[in-house]
């Protein structure tokens, strides 16, 4: 499933190869997966929409 999803991550991510997740949305399953970045064909986590959007709010808040 995750080789047909259209994965990004973060403008503020550098090309040096640091932290960095990769997030994809489905549409279909209203679901947002995340990956590392360093290990493309690793696991995946999926979250509902609404756990993403609780996730990014929670965040938001902290910095």
């Amino acid at each position: 499933m995750t080789s047909t999803l259209q994965w990004f991550k973060s403008s503020y991510s550098n090309s040096s190869g640091g932290e960095c997740l990769e997030v994809a949305h489905e549409a279909e399953l209203r679901a947002t997966h995340i990956r590392d970045s360093k290990n493309p064909t690793g696991p995946t986590l999926a979250v509902s929409g609404e756990a993403w959007v609780a996730f990014l709010a929670t965040v938001s808040l902290t910095l």
